[in-house]
């Protein structure tokens, strides 16, 4: 559960982190575009976003959908998905799974696995590692998204290549597609965003009050 809980967040984060990078690209519409977003992005507070995940790999005969929200405001976060909970309050992470009564303490530096998802980590992946390119447009009920394919530089990279799709019109992402070297296509879309909701001074924090007579797991 973990792991696929680290691979969604991942994609997540890849979804609406990458327009911050400076990553090289020989296409300077999609470097256009992505500035946009990024200042686009820069005017909110915080950031709400409700999303399904879907995994599909033709040849195994498999597809997995979920659903979950995240709430994102700087480098902190709030996720649920899968019955998990995960907070990172700025400098420590707290992965909550009511079905367990479990509580894992962890800092997002300590374990080589969490970093991978640490947004701050996946800037600089991404400002190093891809190419971009402007790509197809498509018409998506009613809305005129536009493609930005990023190929890793990497060629021992897992993953083929990656589809951005931006709105048009608003300049916000709405969804993300990742082909991996083994034909397996991950995709991420926006179903609803919400920016600069008031949220309590506590939003990020995590309650133990909450959790009493879980097992808290502190990795630390």
């Amino acid at each position: 559960m973990k792991y696929r809980n680290n691979i969604i967040l991942s994609i997540l984060f890849c979804a609406f982190v990458v327009v911050f990078s400076e990553a090289q690209t020989k296409d300077p519409k999609a470097k256009a575009l992505l500035n946009e977003v990024n200042s686009k992005v820069n005017t909110y507070d915080n950031i709400q976003i409700g999303f399904r995940y879907v995994l599909e790999n033709e040849s195994e005969n498999i597809r997995q959908e979920t659903s979950g929200n995240v709430t994102l405001q700087g480098d902190k976060y709030a996720l649920d998905i899968l019955g998990i909970q995960r907070i990172f309050d700025g400098e420590t992470l707290y992965t909550i799974s009511p079905e367990d009564e479990e509580v894992t303490i962890s800092k997002i530096n300590s374990d080589e696995e969490e970093t991978t998802i640490a947004p701050s980590a996946l800037l600089s992946f991404y400002e190093s590692g891809y190419n971009y390119q402007m790509d197809i447009v498509q018409n998506k009920l009613g809305r005129k998204i536009q493609y930005i394919k990023l190929t890793p530089i990497d060629y021992n990279s897992e993953i083929k290549y990656a589809l951005l799709g931006v709105d048009i019109k608003t300049k916000h992402i709405y969804n993300l597609i990742e082909i991996g070297e083994n034909d397996t296509k991950t995709t991420l879309t926006v179903n609803s965003f919400e920016t600069n909701t008031p949220l309590p001074p506590t939003f990020f924090t995590f309650d133990a009050s909450k959790y009493d007579g879980y097992y808290i797991n502190n990795l630390d």
